[in-house]
Order: C-alpha cells, then sequence, then structure tokens
C-alpha cells in the first residue's frame, strides 16, 4: 500500500469507527467535496458534514474498497447501510469516489452515486416516481445543506 492509498484506508477506517476527527484530518486546509446531494462544499463544510453524518448515523454501516491509485489520484468504492431518518427506511448505497491527494492529504473528493436508487429506496414510492426529476434532486439537495448549515451553527 503506497502513502496515498495509506491516507483513504485511514480515511474509511475511521468512518467505520465514526471517528470523525480521524476523517476530518485526512483533508487538505483548501479540500473541496461534492456528491450528488452536498455540491461543492468547501474544507469547513465537508468536515462538518463527516461530522454530522458520523453523529447522527446510529445504525450505519460501511464497508469500502480501493479500485484503482496512480501518482496522486485514488478510485474507491464504498457501500452505506443506513435507515433514512426522515422515512425509517433501509437504504443501502453504492458509492464510487474520486479522490485527489495532494502533500498526503485529500484536497478533492467527489463522490458518485445513482441518486434515483438512492431515493426509491430512501423515500419509497415518491423516490421511485420523481427521482430521476430535478424537482426531487433540488429538494433533497435543499434540505441537505439546511441541516448541515444547522449542524455547523449548533455545534
Amino acid at each position: 500500500m503506497n502513502t496515498n492509498e495509506a491516507v483513504i484506508n485511514q480515511f474509511y477506517s475511521s468512518f467505520q469507527k465514526k471517528d470523525y476527527q480521524s476523517m476530518q484530518a485526512c483533508y487538505n486546509e483548501k479540500a473541496t467535496f461534492s456528491d450528488p446531494v452536498f455540491r461543492n462544499l468547501d474544507a469547513k463544510q465537508v468536515r462538518a458534514m463527516w461530522e454530522m453524518l458520523c453523529k447522527n448515523g446510529k445504525d450505519l454501516s460501511i464497508d469500502f474498497k480501493i479500485l484503482s491509485s496512480d501518482k496522486d489520484a485514488i478510485t474507491a468504492e464504498w457501500r452505506a447501510n443506513y435507515l433514512f431518518s426522515a422515512t425509517g427506511k433501509h437504504v443501502t448505497n453504492i458509492i464510487t469516489a474520486s479522490f485527489l491527494i495532494e502533500e498526503g492529504k485529500i484536497i478533492s473528493h467527489r463522490d458518485h452515486f445513482n441518486f434515483h436508487k438512492w431515493a426509491s429506496q430512501a423515500l419509497g414510492f415518491k423516490g421511485a416516481l420523481l427521482g430521476w426529476t430535478s424537482f426531487l434532486k433540488n429538494k433533497v439537495r435543499q434540505q441537505a445543506m439546511k441541516s448541515l448549515n444547522r449542524f455547523m451553527k449548533e455545534r
């Protein structure tokens, strides 16, 4: 395992233990993050997002594997299993993560997953019916950012 792979291994191993402080330590001060729900987060926001998910994800379990690695880029796959708190529905989300590493820290992190499949699991019939629409995507994004902003103010 090379140094960059070790950073990603530390990140996900910490996530498995819900050790958000060790996860946060993996990020560069100028890091960015984006996925289909949390779009274009800066380093402060991404650190808070992982803290929020670890603290609120009581039943969250994950597994991961590194798919590829070259000089500064790593691709990993991770699977999250949890109950979606808003509906109580079980979700298994398979995510492909792309990382850029700079000086031993994550500088860019992009998670990719099938939003429609996620929405179908998390929201049931409504998600299956509307999960492909920009209307539902935008509504979920707005709610997620509202939750993150509230979390950041209250901690």
